[in-house]
C-alpha cells in the first residue's frame, strides 16, 4: 500500500520539476512520465525490453542445468553421489556479483574498462564489447548463479518418486522417453513450476550483475533503473517501476498455476513401501561426473581463486610473487596501507559483522522454514478455492519486489512509532523482520511442493484413530517434508547471509553485516579487505550447509517407515 500511495502522490523530488505541485497531493504525473512522457523509452520501454531478455535467458540456462545435474545425481548411479549432491549448490552460495568479478577479471578489454583483461595479457586476444559486457555476460553469470533453484527443487521431487511407477511402464511396454515424458514428468512438473517462477522473477528482480555487467555500457533494467531514480530521490518514479515488478510475479504465478492446475497432483507418497533404483549409466559413469566437477570448478573454484589471490596483493593488479603479502590479514595497522585499517582477523568491526551476519541468516531460516511448511499445508489442502490462492499468491509477492526499494518502505514505515509498535529503525529486529518478509517466497515454494506429494489419507487414517491434529503433523506430515523443510532453510540461510540491497538502508553502526561492510570498503577502494570478508562470508555460508546436510540431510524416508 505504502509504495502504491508513494507512486500516486507529488514528493520532494517533483516539486522541483512540477510547477504549481503540492506535496503528498494525489497526482497520475509519475505513471503518464514513466508510461507516456518524453523519457518514456528510457526510463520504462528499453530497461523493460532488457528485465524480459536477462529474465528468459537466464531461466532458460538455470532450468537446462538445474534439471539435467538433479536428474544425473538423484536418479543415475553416477559415482560420488554423496558428495556432487553437497557441494552442487556451492556457486549459489556466492554472491552473483562475485562470478560477475571473475568474468570482468577475465573478458574485460581496455575500449570499455580502459584495462586489458587476463585473456588478453596471457593470449592476446581481445574480446569484442558484447563478451565483456552487456546482455550476454549477464545472462551467462545469472545462469550460473541460479541454476540451484531449479536442482534443489527438481532433486527433491525426483528423490519422492518410488521407482515402481517408473518400472510398471516400462513392463507395459513403454520405452525410456516415453516413460520420462508420461510418468517422470507429470510428477516433477510441480517442482519446474516453481523453479520456472523463482528463477525468472528473481532474475528480473536482481540488481548486482546487471548493474556490475550492465552500467558501464549504459545497459539498463528495471532493477537498475529502479536505483538510478531512488539514487536521485525520485521514489515516485522508482515505485511505478517496481509495481511493474509485482505485476511480472503475478502474471508469472498465474502460469504457474495453469500449468500445474488445481487437478495436476501426483501423489508418490502414502503408506506402501518406497523403493528407489537408480538408472545405469554404463560407458557415461566416470565422464559424466568428471564433467560436473568440471563445470564446478568453473562456477566455483576458479572466480574463489582469483578473489583470494587479490586479498594478498599488495598493489592490486601486479599479480607478481614480490607482491604478495598477508598484511590484510594478520597485519597491524599502518597509516600507509588500506587508510591504516589492521588485519581481517585483528579487526574488531570485521567481527562484529560475523556475529550479526550469522544469527540474522539462522533466525531468519528456522522462522522461515515453519511458516514455510504451514503455508504449504495450507494451501494444498485447500488447493482450488480463493483463500488458497491468495495465500499464495501473498506470501510470494515480497519475492518480486527490488530489494532497496522494499528497504525503503520499511525505513519509512518504522521510523516512527506505529500505534503500539516502537520505532524499529536502528535495532536488529528490523533486519530480522524485513529479511524473513523478504525470503518467505523460498520456503513457501518448497512447501507447497512438499505438501504435493503427501496423500490425504495418511492424516485421516491419524483422525480416525483419535489422534490430535499437531501431532499428525508432527509425527507424519514433518518427517515426510523434511526436505523440503530443510531446502526452505538453506535457501533462506544463503539469501540472509548475502542480502545486501534490502537492509543497506537500514542498517547502523552496531547492526552492520558482512555484506555492508565488503560494500563499505568497496567505496573507500579498499580492493583487498572487501575481497577478504567475500571469502569469510563464503566460508560460513558453505560451512553452515555443511553441516545441516551433515546432521540433517541423511534423514529419508526408509527411516521414517522404520521408527
Amino acid at each position: 500500500m505504502k509504495i502504491i500511495i508513494t507512486s500516486l502522490t507529488y514528493q520532494d523530488y517533483d516539486l522541483r520539476v512540477v510547477r504549481g505541485a503540492r506535496l503528498g497531493a494525489f497526482t497520475l504525473y509519475h505513471y503518464l512520465r514513466v508510461f507516456t512522457g518524453n523519457l518514456s523509452y528510457s526510463l520504462f520501454v528499453k530497461p523493460f525490453i532488457n528485465s524480459l531478455l536477462v529474465g528468459f535467458g537466464v531461466t532458460v540456462i538455470a532450468m537446462i542445468l538445474g534439471s539435467l545435474l538433479a536428474w544425473a545425481i538423484v536418479r543415475t548411479d553416477i559415482p560420488w553421489k554423496k558428495f556432487l549432491d553437497s557441494v552442487i549448490v556451492i556457486p549459489y552460495m556466492m554472491p552473483s556479483w562475485v562470478i560477475a568479478l571473475a568474468w570482468i577479471i577475465i573478458f574485460k578489454n581496455n575500449r570499455i574498462a580502459g584495462e586489458e583483461g587476463m585473456l588478453t595479457i596471457l593470449f592476446g586476444i581481445t574480446p569484442p564489447d558484447w563478451i565483456s559486457y552487456g546482455l550476454f555476460p549477464i545472462i551467462i553469470c545469472l545462469g550460473l548463479h541460479y541454476y540451484s533453484y531449479s536442482y534443489l527443487l527438481i532433486s527433491g521431487a525426483l528423490k519422492t518418486i518410488n521407482s515402481e511407477l517408473e518400472e510398471a511402464g516400462s513392463i507395459a511396454g513403454l520405452k525410456k522417453s516415453a516413460v520420462l515424458k508420461k510418468i517422470t514428468f507429470p510428477i516433477v512438473l510441480p517442482a519446474l513450476g516453481s523453479s520456472f517462477v523463482l528463477t525468472f522473477t528473481r532474475s528480473m528482480g536482481t540488481f548486482g550483475t546487471p548493474a556490475l555487467l550492465g552500467l558501464p555500457v549504459r545497459f539498463f533494467n528495471l532493477p537498475t533503473q529502479i536505483y538510478a531514480s531512488i539514487n536521485i530521490r525520485n521514489m515516485g518514479d522508482a515505485y511505478v517501476l517496481a509495481l511493474i515488478l509485482v505485476v511480472l510475479a503475478a502474471v508469472a504465478i498465474y502460469i504457474n498455476s495453469r500449468i500445474v492446475g488445481v487437478r495436476k497432483s501426483f501423489v508418490t507418497m502414502a503408506g506402501k513401501g518406497f523403493k528407489n533404483r537408480y538408472n545405469r549409466l554404463g560407458v557415461w559413469w566416470y565422464p559424466i561426473a568428471i564433467f560436473i566437477i568440471l563445470f564446478l570448478i568453473v562456477v566455483f573454484l576458479l572466480p574463489l581463486v582469483l578473489i583470494a589471490w587479490d586479498t594478498f596483493m599488495l598493489l592490486p593488479g601486479d599479480y607478481s610473487v614480490a607482491n604478495l603479502t598477508t598484511h590484510f590479514w594478520v597485519g597491524e595497522s599502518k597509516y600507509n596501507i588500506a587508510s591504516g585499517e589492521p588485519g581481517i582477523f585483528k579487526n574488531p568491526g570485521i567481527w562484529n559483522g560475523v556475529w550479526n551476519s550469522v544469527r540474522l541468516g539462522i533466525l531468519a531460516a528456522l522462522i522461515n522454514g515453519f511458516l514455510g511448511l504451514f503455508i504449504g499445508y495450507a494451501v494444498v489442502r485447500n488447493r482450488g478455492t480463493r483463500l488458497s490462492k491468495s495465500l499464495e499468491a501473498v506470501s510470494f509477492a515480497s519475492y518480486v519486489f527490488p530489494s532497496i526499494a522494499m528497504g525503503a518502505i520499511y525505513l519509512g514505515m518504522f521510523a516512527r512509532p506505529m500505534g503500539p509498535i516502537p520505532a524499529l529503525y536502528g535495532t536488529f529486529t528490523l533486519l530480522v523482520l524485513i529479511v524473513v518478509v523478504k525470503n518467505m517466497p523460498f520456503s513457501s515454494r518448497t512447501g507447497i511442493s512438499a505438501m504435493l506429494q503427501i496423500d490425504k489419507s495418511l492424516e485421516e487414517n491419524a483422525r480416525i484413530q483419535g489422534i490430535p491434529w499437531f501431532k499428525s503433523f508432527r509425527k507424519i506430515i514433518f518427517p515426510l517434508t523434511t526436505s523440503g523443510f530443510l531446502s526452505g532453510m538453506i535457501l533462506t540461510f544463503i539469501t540472509s547471509m548475502r542480502e545486501f540491497s534490502l537492509i543497506i538502508l537500514l542498517v547502523t553502526p552496531t547492526t552492520r553485516v558482512l555484506t555492508t561492510i565488503i560494500f563499505a570498503y568497496e567505496d573507500q577502494e579498499e580492493i583487498q579487505h572487501a575481497n577478504g570478508v567475500t571469502i569469510i562470508l563464503i566460508f560460513i555460508i558453505v560451512f553452515a550447509n555443511f553441516v545441516v546436510r551433515k546432521f540433517f540431510g541423511n534423514k529419508s524416508l526408509t527411516g521414517l517407515k522404520e521408527s
